[in-house]
């Protein structure tokens, strides 16, 4: 049977269903081969020749898929149908032929699909074709580039900003997106203005609500009204003039439907609706895809085949009727500059075919599935078609002018199965506004706008009210009948990225590529230089360090346009216009010149360099004027950012070591947050016979001490914080009482031996031996720690009385037992730690998730057993051992050396 060979064994399940018993469909479980992780992996000074090693976790699958081509000499790779796709088929055919499972007469061959449907698989399997060199190519340029990067100026980093982690090529440029992002918010300064607006009545006892946009016969700019003072004189301009309608115009306007998803925008909007994370999205579109429910999820295509939108055409038909049908089908044109890497668009197999429908019993599958099935009928539905409406009203005089807008929805077209989110609020201008004619007199609605002001005024603004005036506070003013409310506000900064947002803002740069947008995201989270706070992506001093180094000394490598240059080169490897082995060379001559300009650098230099990148972050000017980086304990050194011997950072005073002020890496705390802070060298809590007892934020979590560290005393006595203890909210009575641990409980009842109670690695725990320290004993867990300080005697003895005693344990029971085995010993199925197995001696194999444990025969059993035993070279053995045979005198020693060498080069 010929063999085809995909990623992943839910991939397989699902195309053996559809090519059926004539064909063995096996997985390769991703990529089976890397680079290994060391220096050398690719050869700079050898043509960039890549050493490739197979995983341990790969060699049974590819074992596995090369004796398969024993029984047949046909191979099909149908990886998918993008650069990782070919590149793991690549691999696969260079693995295969090393270990000479693929020889002359074998047939190799390509197929892609871009959906997991009968008739896609079954279309793909009459087209084959060689595996793309270009894709390849470009796969290895990538590979390369990121490799050379990582390892060389990742020790760079490690030398000279004691505490980075790593450095990635597009990974380090994205965080300084997020970096940058935070710096300009810091940086932001708000600006007030204020707004009017007002709740008028029409002829017909409708109301209305405008927004002042004239006022002295002047067009309102958003700053002109700046102060509080200048709010109450416009909301007595309004409230002492007669209003009416000086004109209303309509306007028709259509809204257009979105295009359908690719990649980027799939995880855009899984984010605004659902708050997905990019890994989250993909992880789920990833199962939908190997069911057959979706096509490939990892696009830059906006493009639909034609056949799939004429089926979303009679879907929309069938459903919503003729009229949401446009005359023509709506053609999107893809943005994806690389024609081979460019897919259809993320969409339904089958349009007919709602969430509802689906036999997925994961509630975040399903709910993404309806964003796919939605965003795809959608694509191809009419327009909306609105109406749009202005109403200036004003004064006779010209000099105050307000204007109301709305909207109403003649057609609702696309918008009745689906309407893109937004990142930002978009201004509330789709109201829809009662029927008024040019020359109708409005007049203030009394009262209208009271909630709004006490809403405003909620925070505890004194609020003060003038004889027939307005009621004026501190953020608002409000007219004597309440139907006119001048409100204040302040420009806001720039919104911290979300994952959404960051990748639209790479997408628009050109960084990254479809494949690549949730690694990248997830990657810079990983390495601790970004936490997420409510979606909210916030870059951590960490990583602020790694952006300041890079940008200092590595500029060119993270920059914009740079990457953008890079990726758009790797586009035209795998198009075939460049060599990529040219990409290559150019880029680590260069690259290579800027590692070795660092090799100079002091650390002091470097850490000097940060200080001033990172000032107003670091030391912000102070209201007094006074000099921020002026010690505050000596008042003659300065401050500056430091390193610690276990590799965090802090901000030290350059008179080290006559004065030792320190505090946090970040901006100085200030308030309640700076008598909580536990700075690094430690937050004293008070004294305790003579010695002071502090409590530090050590490597290993927070800890009190007592007594400083001294040459007669270099290790003074210490004890964790609990967990479930806030370090920074510890009294001087708690630290006493962990610094009075282990606890003596006293000599057990039964044999003498001393029960001891403390806290430990793992928490709360009793010992029962003649020392603390003893390797021996019997340890117990208590359940809370307060049990450390409390536990009796007797209830001590309980609890280590219930702990189960050492030795052997317990035979575990069988799920079920099979019976005897053909070679003797008994067959059963197992609950193990990972899943159910089958057992029989020392053989263990793993029960397929195909197969209930209640439903294993004995054949399926046995064969099980064969295939693992197989696997384990013989090694494993359950039939009773034979009386051992009487040993031979040694071989000489010319045929031992023989064996050696014989067993040397055995491969096993």
């Amino acid at each position: 049977m010929p063999v085809v060979v995909v990623e992943s064994p839910a991939k397989a399940k699902t195309i053996n269903k559809y090519l059926g018993d004539d064909f063995t469909v096996l997985a390769s479980y991703g990529h089976v081969r890397d680079l290994p992780p060391k220096d050398g992996s690719v050869d700079t000074d050898n043509d960039f020749e890549m050493i490739w090693e197979i995983g341990s976790d790969s060699r049974k699958h590819v074992k596995a898929i090369a004796d398969a081509l024993k029984d047949d000499d046909t191979l099909i790779l149908a990886t998918d149908p993008d650069r990782e796709g070919e590149a793991i088929s690549w691999h696969l055919q260079e693995a295969l032929t090393k270990r000479k499972a693929i020889k002359k007469t074998t047939a190799v061959s390509r197929v892609v699909f871009n959906a997991i449907t009968k008739s896609a698989v079954t279309e793909a399997m009459k087209n084959p074709r060689d595996v793309d060199a270009p894709l390849v190519e470009a796969y290895l340029a990538r590979r390369a580039l990121d490799y050379l990067v990582g390892f060389n100026l990742s020790p760079v980093l490690w030398r000279k900003l004691p505490g980075a982690k790593s450095a990635g090529r597009v990974q380090s440029v994205c965080l300084r997106l997020i970096v940058e992002r935070e710096m300009e918010i810091e940086a932001f300064k708000p600006q007030e203005y204020w707004s009017v607006r007002a709740v008028l009545e029409t002829p017909r006892g409708q109301s209305l609500e405008a927004r002042l946009t004239v006022l002295g016969g002047k067009k309102l700019d958003k700053f002109d009204l700046a102060t509080a003072e200048a709010a109450e004189l416009a909301v007595h301009a309004v409230t002492s003039r007669s209003l009416s309608v000086q004109s209303v115009e309509a306007k028709p306007a259509n809204r257009n439907p979105s295009a359908p998803f690719m990649t980027s925008t799939l995880q855009q909007e899984a984010s605004r609706k659902f708050g997905f994370g990019a890994r989250q999205t993909m992880s789920l579109a990833q199962r939908l895809y190997e069911a057959g429910y979706i096509t490939y999820m990892r696009t830059d295509g906006i493009d639909m085949a034609p056949e799939a939108v004429m089926a979303a055409r009679d879907a929309i038909k069938d459903r919503y009727g003729e009229n949401y049908l446009p005359k023509s089908p709506r053609m999107y044109k893809n943005k994806a500059k690389n024609a081979q890497e460019a897919h259809e668009c993320i969409r339904p197999t089958d349009m007919t075919r709602d969430a509802g429908t689906l036999r997925v019993t994961d509630t975040d599958q399903r709910r993404l599935y309806d964003l796919i099935w939605k965003r795809t009928l959608a694509s191809q539905m009419a327009a909306a078609r609105m109406e749009r409406t202005t109403v200036d009203i004003g004064s006779d005089d010209g000099q105050v002018m307000l204007r109301a807008t709305g909207q109403v929805v003649l057609f609702d077209g696309f918008i009745k199965v689906y309407e893109e989110g937004r990142d930002d609020v978009a201004d509330d201008d789709d109201k829809r506004l009662p029927q008024v004619a040019q020359g109708d007199a409005m007049k203030l609605s009394s009262a209208a706008l009271i909630a709004d002001f006490d809403k405003a005024t909620g925070s505890g603004d004194a609020v003060t009210e003038a004889p027939d005036g307005p009621r004026r506070a501190k953020s608002a003013v409000l007219s004597e009948n309440g139907a006119v409310l001048g409100q204040q506000h302040f420009t806001q900064p720039p919104p911290r990225y979300t994952e959404a947002t960051l990748v639209k803002r790479m997408e628009e740069l050109g960084i990254g590529r479809p494949s690549t947008y949730a690694s990248i995201v997830t990657t810079i989270q990983d390495r601790g230089y970004v936490t997420k706070d409510r979606n909210r992506l916030i870059p951590e001093d960490k990583g602020r360090l790694v952006t300041a180094f890079l940008m200092n000394y590595f500029r060119k490598y993270v920059g914009y346009d740079f990457t953008a240059d890079l990726e758009s080169q790797l586009d035209d490897v795998s198009a075939g216009e460049r060599a990529y082995k040219e990409v290559l060379d150019q880029f680590w001559r260069d690259f290579s010149a800027a590692i070795a300009e660092t090799s100079e650098l002091r650390i002091t230099e470097v850490l000097e360099k940060i200080n001033e990148v990172l000032e107003p972050h670091l030391f912000p000017p102070k209201e007094d004027g006074t000099d921020p980086r002026l010690c505050p304990n000596c008042g003659a050194g300065r401050l500056s950012m430091r390193t610690a011997r276990s590799g965090g950072a802090f901000i030290g005073c350059s008179n080290y070591p006559e004065c030792r002020y320190t505090r946090p890496f970040g901006p100085p705390l200030e308030g309640e947050e700076a008598e909580r802070a536990i700075p690094p060298e430690g937050k004293l809590l008070g004294t305790d016979d003579g010695d002071e007892i502090r409590v530090f934020k050590g490597r290993f979590g927070p800890y009190v001490q007592r007594g400083p560290v001294t040459e007669e005393q270099p290790k003074p006595p210490r004890q964790s914080v609990p967990k479930g203890w806030s370090p920074e909210d510890l009294t001087l009575e708690q630290g006493v009482k962990l610094l009075s641990l282990p606890r003596e409980i006293g000599p057990h009842p039964e044999d003498g031996v001393t029960i001891w109670s403390n806290i430990g690695r793992y928490g709360p725990y009793l010992k029962h031996a003649e020392t603390i320290s003893h390797k021996g004993g019997t340890n117990a867990n208590l359940d809370d720690v307060e049990e450390v300080f409390t536990i009796g005697m007797n209830r001590a003895v309980e609890v280590l009385a219930s702990k189960p005693k050492r030795g052997k344990p317990a035979a575990t029971k069988p799920l079920k037992e099979l019976g005897e085995h053909p070679d003797g010993g008994p067959v059963a199925v197992m609950k193990g730690r990972y899943g159910p197995y089958v057992k029989w001696g020392k053989v263990n194999a793993t029960l397929p998730e195909s197969i209930e444990p209640d439903a294993i025969t004995m054949d399926q059993a046995l064969e099980l057993i064969s295939a693992k035993a197989a696997k384990s070279g013989g090694r494993k053995r359950a039939a009773p051992k034979k009386k051992a045979a009487a040993k031979k005198k040694p071989a000489a020693k010319k045929t031992a050396k023989k064996a050696a060498a014989t067993s040397n080069t055995d491969e096993g």
